[in-house]
């Protein structure tokens, strides 16, 4: 006789392969009903972004059909990203689950386009998603998510004022583009800044959130100190360039996070090759090649993926349309699809297991 219990029973050896704990155990599987030949039950996943997803369905489905009499198993897939512990000395964000920082040693190596397909990418899945453009000197990823003449509201709250973000392609977007004009310089000094990611941090209608990416400034400066000491972090992304002087830049920023107590989830590698568009099967090494692989056996830290250089990556960000939207398909879309997949199972296994 098949049962609630049977069931389970059968379950328990399904590992989820980030976690490599059972998912009865996680408390992933629920609901279970039996209806003739017929079982049904909910499999709830730490992130809707899950880059195993038709794995775990289909070991569930093989589990459950080895019980006599049972024909058919419907699975109904679900998700609850875990949220990251608070900590005494940082104060979490209402509502926003898990932040992640997207960082660079250097400027120039496609930080910013690496944040905002990440973040476009993971609302594909259905995440709720919102990015801080902290670059306060430098901030585009307005125009990359076409939001360039977006105004943003300011409304009076119980603890001052208090930032609308804009919104576009899923994703959730405050950013001093909306704060000053197009060509006006942004001319402070440390305590300003501090003072206005704090806003960004605080004072904003966030929402629910999964996730709150923030597109880093290039460096080690005042602004990732101000997050680091500010708010509890699921972790940073360093994003570099296969070419040496990237990868020596890389390597302070990362050491940078770990000196401060933030985890660094995986390095991302961008412009790996360049894909010519009238000659799609060749791969040119423009900035060299290897370099992000080697970086990260060295120092002990996931590679998460490698981005080719493709012209409409570029083009995409120029028209305010991400390449994960505007050619999903293309081989740098389904690099940035996979690397959004691999960061969302890192957080999701790093809160689990501070839990």
């Amino acid at each position: 006789m098949v049962d609630t219990h049977s069931v389970l029973d059968v379950l328990r050896p399904v590992q989820d392969p980030e976690l490599q704990k059972s998912l009865v155990e996680l408390n992933m599987i629920r609901n279970v009903k039996i209806d003739g030949g017929t079982v049904s039950f909910t499999l709830v996943l730490t992130t809707p972004a899950c880059p195993l997803r038709e794995f775990i369905v289909e070991d569930c489905q093989k589990a459950v059909k080895q019980l006599p009499d049972v024909e058919e198993v419907v699975v109904d897939v679900t998700a609850e990203t875990p949220q990251q512990q608070s900590l005494p000395d940082r104060q979490g964000i209402d509502g926003v689950k898990n932040l992640v920082a997207i960082s660079s040693g250097k400027g120039g190596v496609g930080k910013s386009t690496v944040a905002v397909n990440v973040a476009v990418a993971l609302a594909q899945t259905g995440a709720k998603v919102g990015l801080i453009d902290a670059d306060i000197y430098g901030p585009n990823t307005a125009a990359m998510l076409g939001l360039a003449d977006a105004k943003v509201m300011v409304q009076q709250g119980p603890q001052g004022e208090v930032l609308e973000p804009a919104f576009n392609h899923g994703i959730k977007l405050v950013s001093m583009a909306f704060l000053i004009d197009p060509d006006q310089p942004v001319i402070w000094r440390g305590p300003m800044l501090n003072g206005i990611i704090r806003q960004f941090l605080y004072q904003v209608n966030w929402g629910e959130l999964d996730y709150l990416i923030v597109d880093m400034p290039p460096g080690t400066g005042d602004a990732q100190l101000t997050l680091a000491q500010a708010v509890p972090m699921a972790g940073a992304i360093i994003v570099t360039t296969p070419q040496n002087v990237a990868l020596l830049d890389s390597r302070r920023g990362l050491k940078m996070f770990q000196q401060l107590g933030v985890p660094v989830l995986g390095i991302v590698e961008n412009m790996s090759y360049f894909i010519p568009p009238d000659l799609p099967d060749r791969q040119y090494d423009l900035f060299g090649s290897g370099g992000g692989e080697k970086t990260a056996q060295e120092l002990g830290i996931p590679l998460l993926g490698c981005i080719p250089l493709e012209i409409n990556l570029r083009q995409g960000g120029d028209r305010g349309l991400p390449i994960v939207v505007a050619e999903p398909e293309s081989a740098s879309a389904q690099a940035l699809i996979a690397i959004a997949k691999a960061i969302a199972a890192k957080v999701s296994v790093a809160a689990l297991s501070r839990h």
